[in-house]
């Protein structure tokens, strides 16, 4: 997974050259996390990253196909 991440963190740098407050390790576990429980977004454990930030990754990750790569890669 982390490759993947890695190039689309590269591909997607921020405007203002901000490389982000999270880790991606963390958004990906969170998203691991959701897609293992079925949970709510808003009742992601405080453990996690702020569910906003998560579910922003989670939308831009299913519109330009980066969860269907990271989802064959784990299967």
């Amino acid at each position: 997974m982390e490759p993947v991440i890695t190039a689309w963190k590269a591909a997607h740098p921020s405007v203002s050259g901000h490389q982000g407050r999270y880790t991606m390790r963390e958004v990906a576990n969170a998203l691991l996390y959701q897609g293992r429980t079925g949970c709510q977004w808003d009742l992601l454990p405080h453990d996690f990253r702020p569910s906003g930030a998560v579910r922003r990754y989670f939308y831009t990750w299913r519109d330009d196909g980066t969860d269907q790569t990271i989802h064959d890669l784990l299967r």
